[in-house]
């Protein structure tokens, strides 16, 4: 079990740390309808999580069984694939980051957060958790390394479920800060939203690249070994 739980806790960080995401929660949290769409947008982002995991694990486990072997070319296949795709995506955001002093401008779908029906918040954050290229390449990476590890399934499953809490606190964090301290909490939310949308895209680019490069390389090791 604790060589599942090793295997994803790295990538689980990685998700965390997704400010889009953030700032969407945090949006929600300072909009009308708080505390019911907080709840919402957290389990949709669960939802979103978890079901990319399971299924990127099973489609790996199934090509590693059909390889007959936890060390088959499928897993490292994906991981070399999934590094490609975020090293690409760091030099874009790189790119385009702000330069000091500019004023960050908010995407449109932010400013509707506000009037968002719970069942459309939950359907952002599920779309939040799935079509975010870094969290789909770290989904796949974790997913990859349980099929290679030949756990059992029950370890797997251990291992998919604590990648989904982990990969979940920077969306539950704030939702239990807000919970706890109520009007008292959005001050300080709304510090952390200005500090997210400020330095956003510089971040990912530099979590992209780091992610990118270790994928990366353990896919091309294992394809070359």
């Amino acid at each position: 079990m604790g060589k599942a739980i090793s295997e994803v806790i790295p990538f689980a960080i990685g998700v965390a740390i997704s400010p889009l995401s953030i700032i969407a929660v945090i949006l929600v949290l300072l909009s009308a309808k708080a505390r019911v769409n907080g709840l919402v947008f957290t389990a949709g982002w669960l939802v979103g999580v978890a079901l990319v995991a399971t299924v990127i694990y099973l489609l790996a486990d199934a090509g590693d069984v059909s390889s007959g072997g936890s060390g088959s070319d499928t897993s490292y296949w994906l991981k070399l694939v999934g590094g490609i795709l975020l090293v690409l995506v760091a030099f874009r955001d790189w790119r385009k980051r702000p330069a000091a002093g500019d004023a960050v401008a908010q995407p449109k779908w932010m400013s509707a957060i506000d009037t968002l029906t719970p069942v459309k918040t939950g359907g952002l954050a599920v779309l939040l958790a799935v079509a975010n290229p870094k969290n789909l390449a770290l989904s796949l990476a974790a997913g990859a390394s349980l099929a290679q590890a030949g756990v059992s399934g029950g370890e797997a499953a251990v291992g998919l479920i604590v990648f989904v809490v982990i990969a979940s606190v920077g969306v539950i964090v704030p939702v239990v800060a807000y919970l706890a301290g109520g009007e008292r909490a959005a001050h300080m939310l709304d510090g952390w939203k200005t500090w997210l949308s400020t330095n956003n895209t510089a971040m990912m680019a530099v979590l992209f690249l780091v992610f990118g490069a270790v994928l990366f390389s353990q896919g091309l090791r294992g394809l070359t070994a």
